[in-house]
């Protein structure tokens, strides 16, 4: 094995191993009862509902979208969430720190294909599309974790690492949010919802 792929290889088992350390950090910031610790879009319009310990997402008539975010902002830290696609065209995803920076999940509505695990950025679209293989379940529960590092995060789908991206984009600090796209009719539902800060 070459030096090169070497080194790059043990980057990689460093940052795998790092977020297995900070998982003991983890702490919830979606408390399953209510909406506590989120800006919540006005009018809500039923778009972010609360029910069973689950953060249930579904478009309203007017299909105008909207975002979910958390009231603190955070530096470096992972993040993960289990989500379950309900119903419709769904295309949501979680914004990093500003609405620059956002990881997709489901389709895509300029590509209309699937780009879960992807970054997407105004202007750029999706400089680096993420690796799906077998990692996705579309029917049952995923898990999606975000590990962001200065401008770098790298993210793992049920486990898998899928992608890994430098933006040149992201703020340093900022709130974590959640969207509903504009224009669709979707439901998607999320549970789970933590963050370990680094």
């Amino acid at each position: 094995m070459k030096k090169k792929n070497v080194i790059l290889l043990a980057a990689f088992v460093f940052l795998i191993s790092n977020v297995k350390v900070q998982a003991q950090n983890f702490k919830k910031i979606f408390n399953g009862k209510d909406l506590s610790g989120w800006v919540v879009p006005q009018p809500n319009n039923d778009n972010w509902v609360v029910k069973g310990k689950e953060l249930i997402v579904t478009s309203s008539e007017d299909r105008k979208g909207s975002n979910l975010w958390t009231e603190k902002s955070y530096k470096n830290f992972v993040f993960e969430a289990e989500y379950q696609n309900i119903s419709g065209v769904v295309d949501s995803g979680i914004f990093l720190r500003s609405d620059k920076d956002q990881i997709q999940i489901g389709i895509s509505g300029s590509l209309k294909r699937d780009l879960t695990g992807s970054p997407y950025i105004p202007g750029k679209g999706y400089p680096k599309e993420a690796k799906l293989g077998n990692s996705l379940n579309d029917k049952g529960w995923n898990t999606l974790k975000i590990q962001v590092v200065g401008n770098t995060y790298v993210v793992w789908l049920n486990g898998v690492a899928v992608n890994s991206y430098t933006s040149e984009t992201i703020p340093e600090e900022g709130p974590i949010g959640i969207q509903l796209h504009p224009g669709n009719v979707m439901s998607i539902k999320y549970r789970n919802i933590k963050l370990a800060e680094l």
